[in-house]
């Protein structure tokens, strides 16, 4: 029985994360996320619900929803070749069709000329071939989605490590200030107590 108590290390909540979005993305259910996580983390289904729900989720949620758009173009994806493949065989089932028509004609003794590519049947690795190099314009526009992500992942970084020198930078020029204001506020304070010794002095001599 699965009874693990202790607290949640930063891997652990990215097991979870990565498995969750990769059930979504293949449109499966967050539920059997949980338990492949439950099994490999020892702990029960509905801890890992709990923890994706309350903690993790809300670190996550840009990627959960590119998630839900991958799943829907996958979807999009398999409906479109299903279509493709459905045509592919009405068109074979249609020279089907032609080639028994043509048969009982020649049963009958009538002169029939026949080119041989009429006659050619489809095959399965016909149709394989056929779709795959089938010309598809949603990976066209996978792949030139993902090449402009990249290039503003690029960019980012690069604004990210601009800011990042920048905000040292201005640490270190607050450090600067703070330590020449400390430097100032004691040459105020040795020149205030040797004033105060001059005037002490004065006093003892009148």
């Amino acid at each position: 029985m699965k009874s693990r108590q202790d607290a949640w290390t930063h891997d652990d909540d990215l097991l979870l994360a990565e498995t969750v979005l990769r059930h979504i993305r293949d449109g499966s259910t967050q539920v059997a996320a949980f338990d492949e996580v439950g099994d490999q983390l020892n702990r029960t289904s509905a801890a890992c619900g709990y923890r994706w729900n309350a903690e993790v989720r809300g670190q996550y949620l840009q990627a959960v929803e590119h998630a839900k758009k991958e799943k829907k173009e996958k979807k999009r994806l398999a409906q479109s070749k299903n279509m493709k493949l459905e045509q592919v065989q009405k068109n074979a089932k249609k020279n089907g069709e032609k080639l028994k028509t043509l048969k009982r004609k020649s049963d009958k003794n009538e002169e029939i000329p026949i080119r041989q590519e009429t006659i050619r049947t489809l095959t399965l690795d016909d149709c394989i071939d056929f779709l795959q190099n089938y010309p598809d314009r949603n990976n066209l526009e996978l792949r030139d989605d993902n090449k402009r992500l990249k290039l503003e992942n690029q960019k980012l970084k690069k604004k990210n490590e601009e800011l990042r020198l920048k905000y040292e930078q201005s640490m270190q020029h607050s450090q600067k200030i703070e330590h020449d204001y400390k430097l100032l506020m004691s040459i105020l304070n040795q020149a205030k107590n040797m004033s105060e010794l001059a005037e002490e002095s004065c006093h003892n001599i009148h």
